[in-house]
């Protein structure tokens, strides 16, 4: 008894020891996260410049250049993006800086953050998918282009069983956008693959109603028109 006293007293002294000389956010690092939470882009410059930390995280895990892109500052996030913080950086929830971006749209961030070539297209979110997946499902073509373009993999599948087509599909409304997006992914070799239950994207397509949209995707990739 007074052997397992002292393990545990020792125990707890050494945890208050590893606390008491744990590292505290300094003023600063919390002047950066508002300032960049808040789109204080000149603020933020000037705080980078003194040498604050850049990737220093609040208590969800997120660091500034996260902060800054989930409100779309694009200035706070263009300074941030080019004194190099990590756009991979995984918050409490498993977001980065690209995975955001790519999942709502945030274009120009996104294409700040493409520039780097640091972002790692092969990365993924909570539910197992690359970025290209929740742009399709939350409806903006432009997005869907840019990660195309950037060579994200069309045929990724998802914890859910769903790639970026399916999705387009069954979490869509079969509007302009997302007929887009269709046409984006088949036009990029997305293939029409199936989900858990066998049901490919083409026929969900054709079971909600969406005539153009299960048109497009029969029809397949279409031979790309030369400028003159």
């Amino acid at each position: 008894m007074i052997l397992l006293t002292r393990l545990v007293t020792g125990l707890l002294l050494a945890l208050v020891s590893a606390a008491s000389v744990a590292p505290a956010e300094s003023a600063e690092e919390t002047r950066l996260l508002k300032a960049a939470r808040t789109g204080k882009a000149e603020k933020v410059k000037d705080l980078i410049v003194r040498g604050v930390s850049i990737d220093h995280r609040d208590s969800n895990g997120r660091t500034p250049l996260l902060l800054a892109i989930r409100s779309n500052h694009v200035g706070a996030a263009r300074q941030l993006i080019k004194a190099g913080a990590d756009v991979n950086a995984k918050d409490g929830i498993q977001d980065t800086p690209f995975l955001y971006a790519g999942a709502e749209g945030r274009d120009e961030i996104l294409s700040l953050i493409l520039a780097t070539g640091k972002a790692n297209l092969k990365d993924t979110n909570r539910y197992g998918g690359v970025a290209l997946i929740p742009a399709a499902h939350h409806g903006y073509p432009g997005t869907v282009r840019i990660l195309l373009e950037a060579g994200v993999d069309v045929d990724h599948v998802n914890n859910l069983g769903w790639t970026a087509l399916l999705e387009a599909v069954i979490l869509g409304d079969g509007g302009p956008a997302y007929r887009e997006i269709v046409g984006l992914l088949v036009d990029a070799g997305a293939a029409n693959l199936a989900d858990r239950d066998g049901v490919t994207a083409l026929d969900h397509a054709r079971r909600r109603g969406f005539t153009d949209i299960a048109d497009r995707i029969e029809a397949g990739p279409q031979p790309k028109h030369r400028k003159s």
